[in-house]
């Protein structure tokens, strides 16, 4: 017999149907057996009598999380035993015939519990935390907020283009995760903070419009509610405006609240914007929290920032740094009548920010080779270093580079918010932890002098290894 969904049994009244999956809840009424059966699609009861008794008898030995396969009658639930908090609470199926398709040991923590177990508990069991109904809806709404980014753009006329993720270092500020190139001695890659030089490649390449949800990292310190490795919602356009930017960013972000969170109020229609001076002489901060009544979860306050500064000083460094990042158009007004104080520049930069989270950021790029120059010398970016890091760039903005810009969104930050969860790694299946570990895959791991050899590493001799891995052969 073929599998029904827990979700389609309820159309099902008088058929006999086939469902599987995981046993929930079990109880013992005399000698009738109930159990909840769960699949991914929600809860359905199962009721074993004595009159089917193979089924029942196997029944006896059912305990939570055990995968069951059972076959039965659907029928409408007495009037009085109706349960009105699940959508298949007016039926449910005479077990008829039941099979174990595997067992189960007591879990660490209840599944069913409302109370979270501690939460490196539930970070080295995720595969048993993602059963929760909770993580299970939040996993769920991720998918369709990003089906709902990438229709909207398709619609748009985007396309959506993979960038590699072996790269070369970048100068976007954090530190980045580096992969030895085995066949290039002494040579490196290293993993992307963002797909920022690729997608302006593209639009020299003549691609106009580009989109990606794009998987990125960062080899931060500990920073609170931080990611090693996040995902992005990345953007570039050609021949475009801050302001059509603006326009495309809002009309999504309406777009997504109102389709799957109609329950929210979006406070201001369109978005206010504040200047960054604004923003900070008002509220002391480039992402105001704009909401009327903080406490509110379904109040959404949407608010750009824009005209931010083009560099600020940075004392640990003892020179100016890129605010943004250095691919960043400078305000041309501003270079002009400040030519010698790049500090009281304005950029062409802007975030989107949501209930005081910056959820999305962005500019008009620099596509003239004279400006990128200019911006590099004021970065104390030696023409040695300039032409090793960013010869690729200066050289295609002189094969007719067009006017650009873009923005990217930190898609973990705008689930975690519309979901009213207190950080991102509620709304990550598979997090690490605030200090970059993954609990349930043991990593960072030690790997076999193997092959570190074959990459041509070797462990610096203050870096204290006492385990010795042994390798062997592994099937591919």
């Amino acid at each position: 017999m073929e599998r029904t969904i827990v979700e389609e049994v309820i159309k099902k009244v008088g058929q006999k149907v086939k469902v599987c999956g995981w046993v929930h809840t079990r109880r013992d009424h005399g000698k009738i057996i109930f159990i909840d059966l769960r699949d991914r699609s929600g809860l359905l009861q199962v009721v074993f009598a004595p009159n089917f008794a193979p089924a029942h008898e196997l029944a006896n030995s059912l305990r939570s999380e055990y995968v069951v396969a059972i076959e039965g009658t659907v029928n409408a639930r007495p009037e009085k035993m109706i349960n009105e908090k699940i959508p298949t609470g007016k039926v449910e199926l005479v077990g008829e015939a039941l099979e174990i398709l595997n067992e189960a040991k007591t879990p660490p923590f209840e599944i069913d519990s409302p109370q979270d177990a501690g939460e490196e508990i539930r970070l080295k069991y995720r595969y048993l935390d993602l059963r929760r109904q909770r993580m299970k809806n939040n996993t769920i709404m991720r998918h369709k907020i990003i089906k709902a980014v990438r229709d909207y753009f398709d619609h748009l006329g985007f396309l959506e283009i993979e960038t590699p993720v072996l790269t070369k270092g970048t100068p976007e500020g954090a530190r980045e995760f580096i992969v030895p190139a085995r066949l290039w001695p002494g040579k490196f890659y290293v993993l992307p903070q963002s797909p920022q030089q690729f997608k302006q490649l593209l639009m020299v390449a003549g691609m106009e419009k580009y989109f990606q949800i794009a998987r990125c990292f960062r080899d931060e310190d500990t920073r609170g509610d931080r990611q090693a490795e996040f995902t992005q919602i990345d953007v570039e356009m050609s021949f475009v405006s801050q302001e059509e930017i603006w326009q495309v960013v809002e009309a999504l972000m309406i777009e997504v609240v109102e389709k799957l969170y109609p329950q929210k109020i979006i406070s201001q229609k369109p978005f206010p914007r504040l200047t960054y001076a604004e923003a900070m002489a008002k509220y002391q901060s480039d992402k105001p929290d704009l909401r009327k009544d903080k406490k509110n979860a379904d109040e959404l306050a949407f608010c750009w920032v824009i005209d931010m500064p083009m560099f600020k000083y940075s004392a640990a460094e003892k020179k100016a740094v890129a605010v943004h990042h250095p691919f960043t158009m400078p305000n041309l007004e501003d270079m002009a009548k400040s030519p010698d104080e790049p500090l009281k520049w304005r950029a062409y930069g802007y975030d989107l920010a949501l209930n005081g989270s910056e959820i999305w950021g962005g500019s008009i790029r620099i596509h003239r080779r004279d400006i990128q120059q200019k911006v590099f010398e004021i970065l104390g970016v030696k023409q040695e270093e300039i032409e090793r890091r960013f010869g690729h760039m200066l050289e295609a903005f002189s094969y007719g580079a067009p006017p650009h810009g873009g923005i990217a969104a930190g898609l973990d930050r705008i689930v975690s918010i519309l979901q009213d969860e207190p950080n991102i790694r509620e709304v990550i299946v598979f997090p690490k932890t605030g200090d970059n570990r993954d609990l349930m895959m043991a990593a960072p791991n030690i790997i076999g002098k193997k092959t570190m050899k074959e990459a041509h590493i070797e462990l610096a001799s203050d870096v204290e290894n006492n385990e010795t891995v042994e390798e062997t052969a592994t099937a591919d």
